[in-house]
């Protein structure tokens, strides 16, 4: 739904998560999504990481090869997650 249709504060539905996992696979900026959806990034996260709505990936997988079958067999469908661990201890002995 375009931002001047969406109502102030509309929470993210099914349909934005799938509209928000094709986004991701065409690439559009993250920037661009949080505008049109009107949302902070981590509820993007949140679709990502299968948080909120965790049918829609497949759902927007079916979506997309039907709406763009030349662009299916070049798109990795998967979403992995960079874990952002903190170093362990041990590291700090080797700047002694």
């Amino acid at each position: 739904m375009p931002p001047a249709d969406r109502p102030e504060s509309s929470r993210l539905v099914e349909a934005d998560a799938i509209e928000i996992w094709i986004a991701r696979w065409l690439r559009v900026p993250i920037k661009a999504l949080i505008q049109r959806y009107g949302c902070d990034a981590r509820r993007l996260y949140e679709v990502w990481w299968g948080e909120r709505f965790p049918a829609s990936r497949a759902k927007a997988e079916a979506q997309f090869k039907a709406c763009y079958p030349s662009l299916a067999d070049r798109t990795s469908f998967g979403y992995r997650r960079i874990p952002r661990a903190r170093p362990g201890d041990e590291q700090l002995g080797f700047f002694d």
